[in-house]
């Protein structure tokens, strides 16, 4: 008894030669492969050649527009150092500015509206919410938020200002605030 679930069934239209049958199918489509090899071996190196050259050229660029230096430029050394004698005297620290930590834009009217108001800070701690239009900071009259700017950057840090808000029901409150330190 043979086991035919275990043997591999012919393909439709492909005959067995063992089975007594016709030669195999001829495919007229299916080109000689002679002399095939030594063409699709040059065909490869050539196009692995200008793969290489072209990665090549577009490294050389790409090193000379960002300055990176090396094969692809010149390079470039560190000016000499100035002697003591004639160094410039180097410019002290800028003083910590102050801050309201809030986001402001420009209102439709006279004012600056808060766009947002960062949790921990002096804006969130004052009572300030999005939405709400800064018309006063202390003594100085707010159009902008340029002009909220300037004025915070005027004030003095941990000194309380009193600030002139409309809040977007309408409703005008003033509230003290008092700027933080930016580190």
């Amino acid at each position: 008894m043979e086991q035919t679930g275990l043997r591999p069934k012919p393909m439709p239209g492909q005959n067995r030669p063992e089975a007594g049958g016709q030669d195999p199918v001829r495919r007229p489509h299916a080109a000689p492969r002679r002399g095939r090899r030594p063409r699709t071996l040059m065909l490869g190196l050539g196009a692995g050649t200008a793969l290489l050259l072209g990665g090549v050229g577009i490294g050389i660029a790409a090193a000379a527009v960002t300055g990176i230096a090396g094969a692809a430029g010149p390079s470039r050394q560190a000016p000499p150092p100035v002697p003591a004698a004639h160094a410039t005297p180097t410019a002290a620290p800028a003083p910590p500015a102050a801050t309201l930590g809030v986001e402001v834009a420009d209102g439709e009217k006279a004012g600056a509206l808060v766009v947002a108001v960062h949790v921990p800070g002096p804006g969130y701690t004052a009572g300030l919410v999005r939405g709400d239009i800064v018309l006063q900071f202390g003594a100085a009259r707010v159009d902008t938020a340029a002009d909220l700017a300037r004025a915070v950057s005027r004030s003095r840090p941990g000194g309380a200002v009193l600030l002139t808000v409309r809040h977007g029901s309408g409703a005008y409150q003033q509230l003290t605030v008092t700027p933080g330190l930016v580190t």
